[in-house]
């Protein structure tokens, strides 16, 4: 299997979420999703900066998937995630992210950024907070 993303915890408490550009499959995107819960097992605060740089549109399914993972992670983002930053380029993958948060509300701040250092220099502001 082909990741739908790639999670880097190395520079915790801001955690790398890149979107390998890879279809979406149902295994891929599970295996996405599973590995954002796990980004929480240490129950310290964070805050995650994802690059859609090179993402690839998810199918709606997919998209519900994710709208269903914020319900029913949303205390546990709530408690422990500062923010959550999208660095976007692409307009289209920019319209999936606010179907997205039509179908569920982010329960966290977040912004989208054009520029990964961007990204970087606000959640770095939302930590120090």
């Amino acid at each position: 299997m082909k990741p739908y993303a790639e999670i880097d915890e190395s520079k915790f408490p801001i955690i790398y979420v890149r979107f390998t550009g890879q279809k979406s499959t149902d295994e891929n995107f599970q295996a996405y999703l599973d590995g954002n819960k796990n980004c929480y097992r240490h129950q310290k605060k964070l805050a995650i900066l994802f690059d859609a740089s090179k993402a690839s549109l998810p199918s709606f399914k997919h998209q519900k998937m994710q709208a269903d993972w914020l319900k029913e992670n949303e205390d546990l983002m709530r408690e422990y995630c500062l923010g959550t930053a999208y660095v976007i380029s692409n307009p289209a993958v920019r319209m999936i992210l606010k179907g997205i948060f039509a179908l569920q509300k982010q329960p966290v701040p977040y912004e989208i950024f054009g520029r990964k250092e961007d990204a970087e220099l606000w959640l770095k502001s939302r930590l120090e907070n």
